[in-house]
């Protein structure tokens, strides 16, 4: 179960992807298609770890040039559950360790749609502060190009 929304700290994209639930969660499982995505071109992304497990470590990487990379997500797993769900944090890395610095727990969901698949992505935050710097920063434009690179490795 996900916790409940909460509009004050929590922003949300939902697309609906023309494709199969099973090819929109193989894109996000497996490393070399989750890499084409999973972060608005022309920024190139980078997988280090994908350990797909609670607890499991989540570490990309991006780059603007192709060559020199710089840390995106350290995080882990919190919950993986086939062609359903998967959540991440950063407030937390491999094995359960508290991370240096905290900033969102993202809840992915996979749900079936009579035209494929209802993609939901939500950042949740510790606090308003937060929650609006990630949308200054472009969450909808960010997130929601993402959800289309998305559906255009899958569909």
């Amino acid at each position: 179960m996900t916790a409940s929304a909460h509009p004050e700290l929590d922003l949300t994209v939902s697309r609906i992807i023309r494709a199969p639930r099973a090819a929109v969660w193989n894109a996000w499982v497996d490393p070399v298609s989750f890499e084409k995505w999973w972060v608005p071109a022309p920024t190139i992304c980078r997988v280090r770890e994908m350990d797909l497990r609670p607890g499991g470590s989540f570490r990309t990487e991006i780059s603007d040039d192709g060559v020199e990379f710089g840390p995106h997500i350290t995080g882990c797993f919190l919950a993986v559950d086939e062609l359903e769900r998967i959540i991440f944090t950063d407030a937390l890395v491999a094995g359960w360790r508290p991370s240096e610095a905290a900033f969102v727990t993202a809840v992915m969901t996979m749900a079936d749609h009579p035209d494929g698949t209802e993609y939901t992505a939500t950042a949740m935050h510790r606090n308003v502060a937060d929650r609006n710097q990630h949308e200054e920063l472009g969450f909808h434009d960010g997130w929601g190009t993402v959800i289309g690179q998305l559906a255009a490795v899958v569909e």
